[in-house]
């Protein structure tokens, strides 16, 4: 009986993973080895992280064969703990002073004309982490003028003291993602608000009305997770009530066994409707495909 229940359980587990068992459209091409060992060896010289390699992107291969990367501020270790993500979690380090100056020198050397920029979150700081953030984005301005700065922040809880010291060094984009739709909050980021990622975004398009009109608001989601497709639409309709100007959308795919499962994996097809939906609302731009990634083609989303 027991040999019995057993063998029933091996067949049901192996049904769930042929059911999702990953498609072809997910799959990638590795790329050059020489460019991509190139960058890694800037990266470790200048004792800097990469959220390509912390979060495990799957387009990492792609990029760095083309010398970019998205260089990830406050050290590997976040205060958070989402359910989707590859981050360590736990108690971070100091911050390092010569962080700043070590993602200009990097920008210069791999000769960006886009910079993405991102950070683990920062919650044992008082600032969240926002004046080092500042001075990150000034250090690359001013050894990297013609080099256009995006960052994908942290909520700062809540923080407007804290975002404003981000806006006022004035990035040409400024990305707070969403991630998933307020229905599963609870269970993605348990840390964070829905709300409260409005408000920001929403906070962010005042600043870029009133004072700063070349920059751009942006936020993105992963989908598989357990949303339907209409919730998808629900939310950027959200996004479109707080002015949001780009909206990336991509497949959730699972980082190791102990974070949240993939539900499903989403069609080309319903990635490209969702894209055509959201430009009917009004975004300037929407990078809707299985492998988008919100640093992904990221030059291209804000020309």
């Amino acid at each position: 009986m027991i040999e019995e229940k057993v063998l029933v359980q091996k067949f049901l587990n192996r049904k769930e993973r042929e059911r999702l068992r990953k498609p072809d459209w997910l799959k990638i091409k590795l790329g050059d080895p020489r460019n991509q060992n190139a960058v890694l060896d800037l990266i470790e010289g200048l004792n800097l992280h990469t959220v390509c390699q912390e979060a495990k992107c799957p387009n990492l291969f792609e990029c760095w064969t083309d010398k970019t990367a998205t260089f990830m501020l406050g050290g590997d270790t976040c205060t958070r703990h989402c359910g989707f993500c590859a981050v360590n979690k736990g108690k971070p380090m100091a911050l390092d002073p010569l962080e700043p100056t070590h993602v200009a020198e990097a920008v210069k050397h791999l000769d960006l004309k886009h910079a993405v920029i991102t950070s683990v979150n920062r919650d044992d700081l008082p600032d969240g982490g926002s004046m080092h953030w500042a001075e990150t984005i000034l250090k690359v301005r001013e050894m990297n003028p013609d080099c256009k700065v995006e960052v994908l922040i942290p909520d700062f809880n809540g923080d407007e003291d804290a975002l404003n010291n981000v806006l006022e060094a004035r990035p040409e984009v400024l990305n707070h993602n969403t991630e998933t739709i307020a229905r599963l909050y609870r269970r993605v980021r348990p840390d964070a608000k829905y709300d409260q990622t409005l408000e920001l975004l929403e906070r962010a398009g005042h600043y870029r009305d009133t004072k700063f009109p070349e920059m751009l608001t942006k936020s993105g989601i992963m989908a598989g997770l357990g949303e339907e497709f209409e919730e998808v639409v629900d939310l950027m309709r959200d996004l479109r009530r707080v002015s949001c100007d780009i909206m990336t959308i991509g497949q959730y795919l699972q980082p190791y066994e102990k974070r949240l499962p993939v539900e499903r994996y989403v069609t080309p097809e319903e990635f490209a409707e969702w894209k055509r939906i959201g430009e009917a609302m009004g975004f300037k731009h929407v990078q809707s495909s299985p492998l988008t990634r919100s640093s992904y083609h990221a030059r291209e989303q804000a020309s």
